[in-house]
C-alpha cells in the first residue's frame, strides 16, 4: 500500500494490564502468543501474534482502562474447538456464540484484566474474508 505516511507493514495493538508478569503468562499460556521483549523500566512488553506484522503490546498501569475502543478479533478455523480450549483455561466469555448466516460465527471473551476480544470463524465460501 502506497501512502505518504509510508507504513512499514507492522501493527502493534496496545492494551493495559495491572500486572505485567500475569499478563505475559496469560497471553503466552492461554492464547499461545510469544514474548518478543519486555522493558521493566517502563512496564511494557510486546508479544507476537499468529498474524505476520501484528503484535500485542502490554502496558502495566495501576488501574487498567478496559472500556470502549477496538475489539481485537482473532480469526479461527473452528470456533467451537477454539472456544472449548479457552473455556478449559477458565476464560470468561460474553454470552453464547452468535452466527450471522453465510457470513461469520462470533464469540466474545475477556482477558483477566477485562479487555474484550473476539473469535471469528468465517462462513463465507470462495471469497477472501
Amino acid at each position: 500500500m502506497s501512502h505518504p505516511l509510508r507504513y512499514d507493514g507492522t501493527l502493534t495493538c496496545a492494551l493495559e494490564v495491572a500486572d505485567l508478569d500475569a499478563g505475559i503468562d496469560w497471553y503466552t499460556r492461554v492464547l499461545g502468543l510469544e514474548l518478543l521483549y519486555r522493558k521493566d523500566d517502563i512496564g511494557w512488553c510486546e508479544l507476537s501474534t499468529p498474524i505476520d506484522g501484528v503484535n500485542l503490546g502490554l502496558s502495566q498501569v495501576e488501574s487498567p482502562s478496559t472500556r470502549g475502543g477496538a475489539t481485537l478479533t482473532f480469526g479461527v478455523d473452528d470456533l467451537d474447538a477454539a472456544r472449548s480450549r479457552l473455556e478449559a483455561d477458565g476464560v470468561r466469555f460474553d454470552g453464547e456464540s452468535i452466527e450471522i448466516p453465510g457470513l461469520v460465527r462470533l464469540a466474545g471473551f475477556f482477558d483477566p484484566a477485562g479487555n474484550k476480544f473476539m473469535l471469528a470463524q468465517s462462513l463465507m465460501t470462495g471469497a477472501a474474508s
